[in-house]
């Protein structure tokens, strides 16, 4: 499912074991984790509830500065964000910003499309790795 450069997989794992698997893929593929925030965690400490919600902040400068090299606004969405969640009904999802559409959102020149589909690859390939079986 893609609406408004927001692709949104079905995971076949809880929060924390899609997002456990999308940072084992992220670091096997050489990119670095820079944060893993427990947003339902956070909720509970300030006396608030939220079904499970993690956020994956990762990258790779080499994939990225490019980028801001071309539009330094684009730092705004990266590095990259995938965000794992369950809906009311209790089915996990992982969601994250397609680099292309940050790309389009900042008005990156065109002459950066195969930077960002290798991004769109990288991002692609993590996450289908961590939502699947």
């Amino acid at each position: 499912m893609t609406e408004n450069g927001l692709t949104t997989l079905p995971s076949a794992h809880g929060v924390k074991d899609t997002v456990g698997r999308l940072e084992a893929e992220v670091k096997a593929r050489g990119m670095m984790v820079f944060a893993r925030i427990d947003h339902a965690a956070a909720a509970k400490e300030a006396g608030l509830s939220l079904r499970p919600t993690e956020l994956l902040i990762f990258g790779n400068a080499r994939g990225g500065t490019p980028l801001m090299q071309a539009v330094q606004t684009i730092g705004i969405d990266l590095p990259l964000k995938a965000l794992a969640w369950e809906d009311a009904a209790g089915k996990v999802w992982l969601s994250y910003n397609e680099p292309a559409w940050l790309a389009a959102r900042h008005g990156a020149p065109a002459g950066l499309n195969e930077v960002t589909q290798r991004l769109e690859g990288a991002v692609a390939g993590v996450a289908k790795a961590a939502a699947g079986s």
